[in-house]
């Protein structure tokens, strides 16, 4: 059954994998941790934020079955990508109880989550958080906060973060520039504007219309 649910969800085919996981349950065929990380994957897939936390919550109840990270990381991109960033937030109670060993994706499906939400306070406490661990901080996790702040008029931090990213050497794209020149932009940071665009011609970004 595992094996046909997972061929279902890698062809976005959430309908079929919710009929094979149906069935499994006439059978009294209990799901594992397998069953659940690809039935939370094919609900990601399909878009169905609302089955997805329901089938996490499900598991959680259940002692045999264990939420993995990967678990985890299909739950909180199924809401993040469903808008739903309230809920991915309400998630990162399970973090706290230390119930998941977060990884990355973990990490920057929050912070995704938090720029659509325009929480940027909670974008840069999960940004620490993540600095502080052993989870290797990447381009994709700075321009998410680097958005968030930016989406929020919070200028002064976004630099703060394309600070840290310099001092880890880490590439600097055409994203990271934007929303980092917009933040000042938009306070009429206009120096500070000047001073980053410099930064990305020097640093040869592609830059584009929008930079």
């Amino acid at each position: 059954s595992n094996a046909a649910i997972s061929a279902c969800s890698k062809g976005g085919q959430q309908a079929q994998a919710l009929q094979l996981f149906k069935i499994m349950g006439q059978k009294m065929v209990k799901p594992d941790t397998i069953t659940l990380n690809a039935m939370i994957s094919a609900c990601e897939k399909g878009g169905d934020w609302e089955k997805a936390l329901q089938l996490f919550s499900s598991a959680r109840s259940q002692k045999h079955v264990d939420s993995s990270v990967i678990t985890f990381n299909s739950m909180v991109s199924a809401c993040e990508k469903s808008g739903e960033w309230k809920k991915a937030m309400q998630l990162a109670s399970v973090l706290a109880e230390g119930a998941v060993e977060c990884d990355r994706i973990t990490f920057n499906a929050m912070i995704s989550a938090c720029e659509k939400g325009s929480r940027w306070k909670n974008a840069l406490q999960l940004f620490r958080v993540m600095a502080r661990s052993k989870v290797e901080l990447e381009t994709i996790t700075f321009n998410a906060t680097i958005s968030t702040c930016e989406k929020s008029g919070k200028w002064e931090h976004a630099l703060e973060i394309l600070r840290s990213m310099l001092q880890r050497r880490l590439e600097r794209t055409t994203i990271t520039f934007n929303a980092a020149i917009s933040s000042c932009g938009n306070s009429n940071e206009w120096e500070k504007a000047l001073h980053l665009f410099g930064l990305a011609w020097e640093s040869k970004s592609n830059l584009d219309t929008i930079t």
